[in-house]
């Protein structure tokens, strides 16, 4: 198919592909028809739907015969078929756009080390790797998976830095990168039990990286010169009998690469086309010598389809924006993001320090408990189950009401850990004050501040009583 056609969906090529897929009849045929539930749908006929509308998995049924399962499986199948790298997972898309649905596997972050590096260097890297974290509303975030690289060919330099990347990785994955089968075989007596991605398979080592990754029973990137590579080496390999696939189109200019991402991801979801229907992996370390520049470059393929992102250095001032604006693209937009209902001690409370309490937005938790933190004073935070909404939200919809409240707090064992009984509540829940002195009449009700920001200063000057 010319590179040209790639960008046509209605191109003969892309719907011959499209006609392969089964329709939600097809699909409901080879289904045991017993209506039983067990997928978590209540008819075999909605289960059907659901596979051809790239909605659930195969998987989900546990009575479909063996037959059946050989025939479904490629139909059902998500556009974008999911890969796991060592515990890393990336694909498995089934849409263009979050609001549609959502996104389902965050792009994986990874950092590049290559056995041409001083050793000081490396280490300095896979040091920031295990190190730099972040806490937010709840979440650990941190980069995914180390790319190590082979520049100098020598299969037993690059099999002693896979070991030490392997060390230094922890839970997360490794990508192997080399231009031969030998040199990737190499890597893999040191990390095969992670089931690392091969780098790469071109159209001159096909064959022996595709074997390797077979024996191994490892993912394999296979990298084009263009689209057009890129189908015949997919096609090639899935003949193969490999599945798990991530795709380099060669593209190394921002503009390209970002094309690319989007012809890949329509042709997959918006025509069927498998031999596109793989996650990718960017260079955004190999598309400009400044690092800020690579961070946004990065931010862009975040953005728009890409599996795995490769960056050339960890910096805590880049990492961070990265990994808030991936988590804020990879949740589900259709359920609030909600830390989990409970008491929690800020800055070690003892039985004398205030009580407040909030709902469980993941937001205004992280953004509450950062400014009690700030403030040094110790505090127990009640957070309450609104379902995941914030306090204007919550008090409108009835969530955060005088009588949930009342409820919450009788319920929780927060007066075996302190000796008043002075609750202080958000000052977007002020009128709610008089109700709640009703549903607690032994406690004092106090109105705190609206905006999160002025919460230090009252903490200086409120006493519980």
């Amino acid at each position: 198919m010319p590179f040209a056609a790639a960008k046509n969906p209605d191109h003969e090529e892309i719907k011959k592909e499209k006609t392969m897929a089964l329709s939600g009849i097809e699909i409901y045929k080879l289904l045991p028809q017993t209506n039983c539930g067990d997928c978590g749908v209540p008819t075999c006929l909605a289960f059907a739907m659901k596979l051809a509308a790239g909605q659930t998995e195969l998987a989900k049924c546990p009575h479909v015969s063996e037959e059946s399962k050989q025939k479904l499986d490629s139909a059902s199948a998500p556009p974008i078929l999911p890969v796991t790298i060592g515990k890393f997972k990336t694909g498995g898309e089934t849409v263009l756009f979050r609001h549609e649905k959502t996104f389902v596997n965050p792009t994986g972050i990874a950092v590049l080390v290559t056995d041409k590096m001083a050793d000081g260097d490396v280490d300095k890297l896979l040091t920031k790797f295990k190190e730099l974290s972040f806490e937010r509303v709840g979440l650990t975030l941190r980069a995914d998976l180390i790319a190590v690289k082979s520049e100098s060919g020598d299969a037993g330099a690059f099999e002693k830095l896979v070991g030490k990347a392997k060390a230094a990785a922890g839970n997360g994955g490794l990508i192997l990168m080399g231009d031969s089968a030998e040199v990737l075989g190499a890597g893999l007596k040191a990390a095969a039990d992670q089931k690392p991605l091969l780098y790469a398979a071109t159209k001159n080592n096909a064959d022996a990286v595709a074997a390797l990754a077979k024996e191994h029973k490892c993912p394999v990137a296979v990298k084009g010169e263009n689209i057009d590579e890129v189908i015949e080496l997919t096609q090639k390999l899935t003949g193969m009998g490999l599945k798990e696939i991530v795709i380099d189109t060669g593209s190394r200019k921002l503009r390209n690469v970002y094309e690319d991402q989007v012809i890949l991801r329509r042709a997959a979801i918006k025509k069927g086309f498998r031999p596109l229907g793989f996650p990718t992996i960017t260079f955004p370390c190999e598309m400009t010598e400044d690092f800020m520049e690579e961070t946004l470059i990065a931010s862009v393929f975040i953005a728009k389809y890409g599996g795995i992102v490769v960056l050339s250095d960890l910096e805590g001032h880049s990492l961070f924006p990265l990994l808030v604006q991936r988590m804020n693209i990879f949740t589900d937009p259709q359920r609030p993001m909600a830390t989990e209902q409970g008491i929690y001690p800020i800055n070690n409370p003892d039985d004398n320090s205030p009580v407040l309490v909030t709902t469980n937005f993941s937001l205004t938790y992280f953004i509450v408990s950062g400014e009690i933190e700030g403030s040094r004073i110790p505090v127990w935070l009640m957070v309450m189950d609104t379902e995941g909404l914030s306090v204007l939200t919550a008090w409108a919809a009835g969530k955060f009401a005088a009588d949930a409240i009342g409820l919450f707090v009788k319920k929780s064992d927060i007066t075996g850990k302190i000796k008043h009984r002075s609750l202080v509540i958000p000052g977007y829940a002020a009128s709610i004050s008089g109700e709640l002195e009703e549903e607690l009449p032994d406690w004092k009700i106090t109105i705190g501040p609206r905006e999160a920001a002025h919460i230090p200063a009252f903490l200086k000057q409120f006493k519980a009583s």
